[in-house]
């Protein structure tokens, strides 16, 4: 028995009228709730609105209460950089400012940012001397806006118990979580303990934040971009500090499976390390996304002949979400339905694959931000009987699996039952 757990980022709407999961024409994931069992689940807790690190945490089976040390660390990991206890990594995302007032007028340069741009951007604003030459900013482009920012300090360890810069989160605890509602200027990060080592990360990142801004404003790749009509990528946000890896035990030593994961985000590369789990690197540069989602559903096919269960996590949903567009969040559900769920499904046995099918957390379309609704949870098998249900928010509400408080027992869950099937 094999398990295929696949993850529609940002699919869910709630409860409303519209959801795109009730008007998108998906005929597989719908035969797959037909022979399932269905509930609902909340990622982080009855009404915390998850960011996608500590929903992805939760989601493999940790409790994000006990392990998540911050997203900075994690995206560090993903992009290949040199970490250690004691400095501070922290999530980047290229921003588009006023310089004069700091007003932000877009958070994430309207999604126009090639990687390639990033990429220069980001050598302009990469080893940066702080605090008189004593610390060190290492800055490094991933894909698209995003980025992460690493700072080590010669005579102090730092601590990542820091505010965030960007006020579209709000840390709580380790966890940020994503606010509906903000003011709309960068912030400046400040302590959230007493401690010297958070003190000196928060005046580190302040002091990184006005370099970076003074550097961007005038640097020819925004300039280029100004004169083409293009909002400049011109400030850095962060979020998420970080300044320790968690401190997890192997996914297999923890559920006794042997994990490949096929992800496409630099986080889920880093959580996907950190938690020992084979990474299998997709390829998305340049490409369509009905390409890309159809060489995941391959790479699934292949993984799930070498290993226990395989991971993947769909992209699509979860920007036109962000951005109110319920026909480009229809359309991308329906591009995973044919692309992904079509392909898999003609290349398994579904007697010998449980399949988990779920979401990180809901991105309404009509709120543009994650939201603390439940996600539809389902688990397919051939051996199950049929009813007359599809995957959708209002028939998973009634299901068979309830309503589970804390996305990291639905791991366990699964596994359970993956176990009576195989006997």
């Amino acid at each position: 028995m094999r398990l295929l757990y696949v993850v529609l980022d940002g699919a869910p709407d709630g409860f409303s009228d519209k959801t795109a999961l009730s008007i998108a024409y998906k005929p597989n994931m719908d035969m797959l709730a037909s022979r399932s069992l269905c509930g609902l689940a909340y990622i982080l807790g009855e009404g915390v609105a998850p960011e996608s690190d500590a929903a992805v945490m939760s989601l493999l089976g940790y409790d994000p209460e006990v392990y998540y040390t911050g997203r900075g660390p994690l995206e560090a990991l993903g992009a290949g950089l040199e970490f250690k206890d004691g400095w501070v990594a922290l999530r980047a995302n290229f921003a588009t400012i006023d310089p004069s007032t700091l007003r932000i007028v877009d958070r994430r340069v309207g999604r126009s940012l090639s990687s390639i741009e990033a990429r220069r951007l980001g050598e302009a604003i990469d080893g940066l001397k702080l605090d008189g030459g004593r610390a060190t900013a290492k800055f490094k482009a991933t894909i698209g806006h995003r980025g992460v920012l690493l700072i080590s300090h010669e005579d102090y360890r730092l601590s990542g118990n820091i505010s965030n810069t960007d006020p579209a989160y709000e840390r709580r605890g380790r966890i940020s979580v994503a606010l509906e509602s903000y003011d709309p200027y960068v912030k400046k990060a400040v302590p959230l303990d007493e401690s010297i080592e958070a003190k000196i990360a928060a005046e580190l990142v302040n002091e990184y934040t006005a370099k970076a801004i003074e550097i961007l404003r005038e640097h020819e790749v925004n300039r280029d971009r100004v004169s083409r009509g293009l909002p400049p990528a011109n400030a850095v946000l962060l979020r998420d500090a970080g300044d320790r890896l968690p401190p997890a035990k192997p996914i297999r030593e923890v559920y006794g499976l042997n994990f490949a994961s096929i992800v496409e985000m630099v986080v889920e590369r880093g959580i996907a390390r950190a938690l020992g789990i084979h990474d299998l690197p997709v390829d998305v540069e340049g490409r369509p996304r009905s390409e890309i989602i159809h060489q995941e559903a391959i790479m699934a096919h292949r993984a799930l002949e070498q290993y226990d269960a395989v991971y993947v996590h769909l992209k699509g949903p979860d920007e036109p979400g962000h951005d109110g567009d319920l026909e480009g969040k229809v359309k991308a559900i329906e591009e995973i339905d044919k692309h992904f769920f079509g392909e898999v499904l003609n290349r398994i046995d579904h007697d010998d694959t449980l399949i988990l099918v779920t979401s990180d957390h809901a991105t309404p379309w009509f709120k543009r931000a994650h939201s603390g609704d439940p996600v539809p949870v389902m688990l397919s098998h051939g051996s199950f009987r049929h009813v007359n249900r599809k995957f959708r928010e209002v028939d998973c509400r009634n299901g068979e699996l309830g309503v589970i408080d804390k996305g990291y027992k639905i791991l366990k869950i699964t596994i359970d039952i993956m176990n009576k099937i195989g006997r």
